[in-house]
Parts: structure tokens; sequence; C-alpha cells
């Protein structure tokens, strides 16, 4: 992941990134050319849809690092904003007496492995450029549901790895008790060697009465009892 050592931009790297800035701009092209910004509210609520799914996206991948939570429900808030925009789209095509590409239709299935293969969204604004109405919003269609399986797949690692890790809170909390465990193993390791060396000191220290054979010691064995020779 795609994962949570963050470098500035790297959400870029997210294939779900990089399909719903297509559906963006294929959107934008879409509503420039085919409905009436001044008087069609769906201009700006498509627009807006879609601009929530791909600045969710960024937003929740920015903030994992300080809330798992936060990251899980922004993705699935940048889902839902798709699957609305994606309403639109089939409301146009309906409304418009459109034709609505089917899984068996010679188009769709001519799309479909492409649009697999190709995540830039300049590719897209190249294809669509000069399109009908009907043909913009079919591919888009088809992007938006790739971008959707994307974000299951996304929202499912949020999931299976707060599942294996705990949420940023009880990360910290571990690592915590994992520094301090260490912290005191050191204290502990740098007290035993200290106390080795004391007492090899006190061991080769030859006036230390308390060492048993030390020959000054006056119960060392070793040295003959005066009293004995008095």
């Amino acid at each position: 992941m795609e994962d949570y050592q963050k470098k500035p931009g790297s959400y870029k790297s997210l294939k779900a990134y990089q399909k719903s800035e297509c559906v963006f701009d294929i959107t934008y092209y879409f509503v420039e050319h085919f409905l009436d910004r001044g008087h069609d509210r769906t201009v700006d609520q498509m627009q807006q849809a879609a601009r929530s799914g791909k600045q969710n996206i960024v937003e929740g991948y920015s903030d994992a690092e300080g809330s798992s939570a936060s990251h899980h429900k922004l993705t699935v808030i940048a889902k839902g904003s798709l699957e609305e925009l994606l309403e639109d789209y089939e409301d146009y095509l309906r409304v418009h007496q459109l034709e609505r590409w089917g899984q068996q239709h010679p188009k769709y299935q001519a799309c479909i492995p492409l649009f697999q293969k190709h995540n830039d969204s300049q590719w897209y604004c190249r294809q669509i450029e000069g399109r009908s109405d009907e043909d913009i919003a079919n591919i888009a269609i088809i992007v938006i549901h790739q971008t959707l399986v994307l974000l299951r797949g996304l929202i499912d690692r949020i999931d299976r790895k707060f599942l294996e890790e705990g949420g940023i809170k009880e990360q910290r909390f571990q690592a915590r008790l994992k520094y301090r465990s260490n912290n005191q193993r050191e204290i502990r390791d740098s007290r035993e060697v200290r106390d080795s060396r004391d007492f090899r000191e006190i061991s080769n220290d030859p006036h230390n009465p308390n060492i048993p054979n030390n020959p000054n010691n006056p119960h060392n064995p070793n040295i003959p009892n005066n009293s004995n020779h008095l």
C-alpha cells in the first residue's frame, strides 16, 4: 500500500486514487460539454461528488498516520460519493433516452480490458475528446465501477490491518510498553555489569578485611593464631 510509511504525495501511488482522478476529469469534461451550468444543479452535484471521491481518498490516506478509524471513514465516504455520481450518470442516460451499455454490448466488452490497464487521466481525456454524451456517460460508468472495486479492496485492507495490528492508539501503547520494557532491561543489564565490576574490584583489593583469604582478615584460617604462641 500502499502502507503507512508516508511521504508527501505518496497517496498518488494508490490505484484507487489514480482511477478517481480519471473519474474527476471525465466528469469535468462531461458537465462542461453536455450540461447547462447556469440552469442545471446537476453540474455542481456531479462535480462535487467526483471531487469528494478523489479528495477523501487523499485525506483518509493522509490521516492514516493519526487515526485508522478516520482512514476507514473517509475512504468509505469516497466510495459513497462515487456511488452517488454513478447514479447521476445512469439518470442522465435514462432521462435522455440514451443507451446504457450492458455487459454484452460490444463497446462495453472493448472498454473493460483497456480501462483495467490505464490509470492515467490524460489517456482518458484523449479517448473522450469529441465523443457523444452517450459514449462518455457509459465510459464514466465503467471507470467508476472499476474505481469502486479498488476502493472496496482498500477498505478491506484497512479493516484487515486494524484486526491484525489494532488502531493507531493501540499500536502506540504497545510501542510504549516495548520501549519501557527494553529500557528497563538496559538499566538492569547495566546495573548487573556495574555490580560485577565492583565485585571484581573488591575481590582484588588486598586490604579488604572482608575477603576470607585476605591475610589482613583476622578470621583467615591460614593465619596462625597468635594466642598459641604466647
